[in-house]
């Protein structure tokens, strides 16, 4: 059984970690149903890892209090106990904690498992964010044991590449300097699973995470292109493109330098609202978690770039792969269900973690858009793609919007409209005139002959 011997800061920083989706703490006095719950939980979702002799922070204030340190080993037979009563057995590491005053606690790394995991209580238990949730419902269960049968092409093996191109790349040793324990580059990748333990042979997850440049190392397309089209047509025309970026490296720098530029392109867009011309302003936030999700759960066995296509009134984020497991439409906002746990669980692990809110991602995107009075994103599967849409598209009814840019213009027309409202047809905005003429707030502009309606403008009531 490993042994690791830390230093004071080490020992501080374990004492103050956030209980999360992909870790947990408990004293050394902890029962063994919560270590078997914690334990199904981790194997049943997207693995993770937890130590045994840390206090909760609310039960002590003092984070240098937290750190309770065994001096005997075998104070922790009953953890071992009661991890070989979960059935089937979960893949695990148990790994000893030394402090400098030679005291022990106990850390537990668990792999997310292809199989469904129980205490012996026989509940069912899958981790949501930094909670151990029961899982009862018969449906559920199933649906979760036919997406443990899913295999995913991170954990392949890449023949072309050699264990190096991940233990001795710059971005590795990068991370590693932030990374609590200290760690030597190869033994952190072997622990992680990143490297075949048995042939050295690297993983597809470990080429995506830490070779510095995976493109030409990976047999697949594994990049993000971001394309910026001059219009607001559904359908660009080839003389819509502007310019066009490709961006490669590891996945944390492409995320970060995605948003970057997605950040500069929009910074150039104007777009019509009931107020004018104004610039088109997104919540940060929706843009970052749409882009890290697209990053991390895109199916890597699809030759192909995630795509970040941004147009006058609308960005639509395009990643290879349908849903995975049991995630839907309808309860994308709900499930957790990671195709990538090693790519999720790893990129958890930096210092400024792009998925550092794990589990509320996508939430935090809908709740930042209804913030900016927008509406929410839309999420659809195209083939064998998943597009979502974030478009500027106003919260308020389309009535509100017209009167609103009325009581600033002199009239609209039926093109303005839609673009103000977000509305696509011609005929449903002309409803909406319609609707607002019914009610005197609105009247028609004709032509010069008098024979067709050109605009709208406030009735004399209304103004």
């Amino acid at each position: 059984m490993e042994e690791r011997v830390l230093t004071h800061e080490e020992v501080i920083d374990f004492s103050e970690r956030e209980e999360s989706h992909f870790y947990d703490n408990k004293a050394f006095d902890v029962g063994g149903k919560k270590i078997q719950k914690i334990s199904v939980a981790f194997a049943n979702a997207d693995g993770g890892e937890f130590v045994v002799g840390i206090k909760d922070k609310k039960d002590e204030v003092d984070v240098s209090k937290r750190w309770e340190g065994i001096e005997d080993k075998e104070s922790f037979n009953h953890i071992f106990q009661n991890l070989l009563e979960i059935t089937p057995s979960i893949p695990h590491r148990i790994e000893f904690l030394k402090d400098n005053n030679d005291k022990y606690a106990l850390r537990i790394i668990i792999e997310k498992s292809e199989s469904v995991h129980r205490t012996s209580s026989n509940t069912i238990y899958v981790r949501q964010s930094a909670q151990s949730i029961p899982l009862r419902d018969p449906h559920k269960i199933q649906t979760l044991s036919y997406s443990k049968r899913e295999s995913s092409y991170e954990d392949t093996i890449v023949k072309s590449a050699l264990a190096e191109d991940i233990f001795e790349s710059s971005e590795v040793k990068k991370f590693l300097k932030d990374y609590s324990p200290m760690s030597h580059p190869i033994d952190f990748t072997i622990n992680q699973n990143l490297i075949d333990r048995t042939t050295y042979e690297p993983r597809t997850a470990g080429i995506l995470l830490f070779s510095d440049n995976p493109t030409p190392i990976l047999p697949k397309r594994c990049g993000i292109k971001i394309s910026r089209y001059d219009t607001d047509l559904e359908t660009p025309e080839r003389d819509n493109l502007k310019e066009q970026f490709t961006i490669e490296g590891c996945l944390y720098n492409q995320i970060q330098e995605a948003a970057q530029i997605v950040t500069q392109v929009m910074e150039s867009i104007q777009i019509m609202s009931a107020t004018g011309l104004i610039k088109a302003l997104y919540p940060h936030e929706t843009i970052w978690e749409v882009l890290v999700n697209a990053v991390i759960h895109r199916d890597y066995s699809i030759s192909d770039d995630t795509q970040i296509l941004i147009y006058n009134n609308r960005i639509e984020v395009i990643s290879p792969g349908t849903l995975p497991g049991y995630v839907t439409l309808e309860n994308i906002l709900d499930a957790r269900f990671s195709r990538n746990s090693k790519l999720v669980r790893i990129l958890n692990k930096y210092k400024d973690a792009p998925n550092k809110d794990m589990g509320e991602g996508l939430n935090t995107a809908f709740q930042k858009m209804e913030e900016f009075r927008l509406k929410p994103p839309t999420i659809k599967e195209v083939g064998n793609y998943l597009k979502v849409t974030i478009a500027h598209t106003p919260l308020a009814s389309p009535e509100e919007t017209v009167l609103k840019y009325l009581k600033m213009n002199l009239q609209i027309k039926n093109r303005e409209a839609r673009s103000v409202t977000g509305i696509k047809s011609e005929n449903i905005m002309k409803n909406v005139f319609y609707r607002l003429r019914d009610q005197k707030l609105i009247e028609p502009v004709m032509s010069k002959t008098g024979n067709r309606v050109v605009a709208w403008k406030l009735t004399n009531h209304s103004r």
